[in-house]
């Protein structure tokens, strides 16, 4: 049995056994209930010659393979979103670059699901920025995406968040946007929790006020809403969102502490998923999405309910720094040869949240080869100090 010293929080340390893995087997020819992407993220090019924490590089190798992972799980790929560092290190021409390398990747592995970011980021924070620049930026990074052939996610704007003078604002700039896509996007309400310039998003610090501007937004252009993914970490104002959207907009949830029962749903609703645990749990949320479509809700629930302690513990405040658990678990998963990040942000937890985070992926079923993932976490250690 694989195993590995690790601290406790009184600096004392232990051994901890690994228990095997979890089989997460898909079931063949089952036709999913939900759809589900996940905001996958990048892996950094840990050996290129540029200042981590001011120019991104991309391992485009590791980072492409390991979307055609999610597709192989049947999972959907929400590109260039926060999950891929987007605004915490991914600038606008890498993700560019990116969203048109996934794109082509989706179309050669056979038309797997995938749709891209689009938003506002290459506009440089200036008091100066106007509602005008807001929307050209929105404008060019949308025509951008879908020159790609992407489908598009609008995301929220730091730069409109800063310049608005309130729900109208939000009304006309969506309204302008929504006018010009080709094809229904998927909106984007990410919480300050996630990105703490988005707060007062739609005009209100009060989400629930803030909800009744969205929804106007979303009542007047439902015909160039596919859904919106809502990010606030709270079921209950997902639910009160999702019971009136129009018909045929679709709720996906981006909450990371509730998504087994918003998912599932409460028997005349549900909500799709767009969720960044799905990088960190995909084999589970591929295997418990099965057996949910069979009715199987005893099998979906034992699946999904050890991943949401993880999860918690890896979105837990400052939620924004959860790429770091993220990408460290695909380390420990042998998808990545290193946890170097883009940014630097692989110093954004503590050694003692990481260590937490490994016991919990261990006890979920989530480490898929307990020898590599415990030889890793004992050189994380060691990195760290532990038992030096």
């Amino acid at each position: 049995m694989a195993q590995v010293t690790l601290p406790r929080p009184d600096g004392t340390l232990e051994t901890f056994r690994l228990p095997p893995p979890r089989d997460f087997t898909r079931r063949p020819g089952v036709v999913r209930s939900r759809i589900a992407f996940s905001a996958a993220h990048v892996v950094s090019d840990p050996l290129a010659d540029v200042d981590p924490w001011l120019t991104p590089a991309i391992d485009w190798d590791a980072t492409l393979a390991y979307r055609r992972h999610l597709w192989s799980l049947g999972l959907g790929v929400a590109e260039a979103m926060d999950t891929a560092q987007r605004g915490m290190g991914l600038d606008w021409p890498t993700s560019l670059e990116l969203i048109r390398r996934s794109v082509a990747e989706a179309r050669a592995f056979g038309g797997a699901l995938i749709a891209c970011g689009a938003g506002t980021d290459h506009l440089p924070p200036d008091p100066g920025v106007t509602v005008a620049d807001v929307i050209a930026a929105y404008e060019k990074q949308c025509a951008a995406v879908e020159a790609a052939g992407g489908r598009i996610i609008l995301m929220a704007s730091r730069a409109l968040a800063a310049c608005a003078r309130g729900p109208d604002t939000y009304a006309e700039v969506y309204g302008r946007i929504l006018s010009q896509v080709r094809e229904p996007v998927i909106l984007h309400w990410l919480g300050e929790m996630f990105d703490p310039a988005l707060e007062g998003y739609w005009g209100h610090t009060d989400h629930w006020q803030a909800m009744e501007s969205c929804l106007a937004v979303i009542k007047t252009h439902a015909a160039k809403v596919d859904g919106i993914k809502v990010s606030l970490l709270s079921e209950e104002k997902e639910v009160a969102m999702r019971t009136r959207l129009p018909e045929g907009v679709r709720m996906y949830t981006g909450d990371d502490f509730n998504y087994p029962q918003l998912i599932a749903g409460d028997g005349s609703r549900f909500s799709d998923a767009l969720l960044g645990i799905f990088d960190a749990i995909a084999p589970a949320a591929a295997s418990a999405l099965d057996a949910l479509a069979k009715g199987d809700m005893a099998t979906y629930e034992q699946i999904l309910a050890p991943t949401v302690p993880l999860s918690r513990h890896i979105f837990k405040a400052p939620t924004r720094f959860y790429k770091t658990g993220v990408v460290f678990l695909s380390w420990l998963n042998g998808f990545q040869s290193h946890f170097t990040m883009i940014g630097g942000q692989e110093s954004a937890r503590s050694t003692l949240h990481l260590v937490e985070l490994f016991r919990l992926a261990s006890q979920a079923g989530l480490l898929r080869d307990p020898d590599l993932a415990a030889a890793r976490m004992a050189t994380a250690m060691r990195l760290r100090g532990v038992g030096e």
